[in-house]
């Protein structure tokens, strides 16, 4: 009878402990939000490969008739490129609370950013500030947990 309840108490133990450490990491789903009028822009899903985050968009809320923008704007591999599929946050990697180290990519103008990333909100919110030099010089956009 005791090994039964110690045995369960170590259960729920896990479980709040794992759901505990997969809100301490912004891996998941996340819907951004436009700044100026408070609607959904995208999903973006960010994933961990060996310690980097990467973040990927899955789902688009277009603003114009086209359901299906490409990244006119972009350079490189990504110029011209649909923006639904597209890798938007690259090499991020966790320092202390934060994630920083990597960039991100806004589709709207083609320009990436230094970016650093934040948890909030018992990891419900995800403050993502994209810079160029230091990171006062830049924008935080609040993308919020969609799982």
């Amino acid at each position: 009878m005791i090994k039964t309840k110690n045995l369960a108490a170590l259960t729920v133990g896990l479980l709040l402990a794992t759901g505990a450490l997969a809100q301490s990491s912004p891996v998941g789903l996340w819907k951004s939000i436009d700044d100026g009028n408070g609607q959904p822009k995208a999903l973006i899903r960010i994933s961990d490969s060996n310690g980097e985050l990467k973040g990927k968009i899955e789902k688009i809320f277009p603003s114009t008739d086209d359901k299906h923008p490409n990244c006119d704007k972009c350079e490189g591999a990504n110029k011209g490129q649909p923006i639904l599929g597209m890798t938007i946050v690259n090499g991020m990697r966790a320092e202390g609370s934060e994630f920083t180290g990597g960039t991100i990519l806004d589709p709207n103008n083609g320009k990436v950013y230094k970016s650093k990333m934040t948890l909030s909100d018992e990891g419900k919110k995800l403050n993502v500030r994209g810079y160029i030099g230091m990171p006062m010089l830049g924008r935080t956009q609040v993308w919020l947990r969609e799982e």
